[in-house]
């Protein structure tokens, strides 16, 4: 979970997550690369890439950004 510069979140899933922040950061990813600089405010591991998609998928639905927003901001 990133905090971007103009206030909102980026959420995301990577097996590697300090490539995707260095990424981040240079500007490599198109969905923040105009919303520099970004910040790590939290992140999620998970042993299986199901279990971490549908909870990416849950985190951008209307109750998981309720959830967010109640328990990071």
């Amino acid at each position: 979970m990133l905090l971007c510069s103009d206030s909102k979140t980026y959420l995301g899933c990577t097996d590697n997550l300090k490539e995707r922040i260095n990424r981040h950061e240079k500007g490599g990813v198109p969905a923040t690369k105009e919303r520099l600089p970004v910040k790590l405010v939290s992140y999620f591991a998970f042993q299986n890439k199901y279990t971490a998609f549908n909870f990416e998928k849950y985190l951008k639905s209307g109750s998981g950004r309720a959830f967010m927003k109640k328990h990071f901001f």
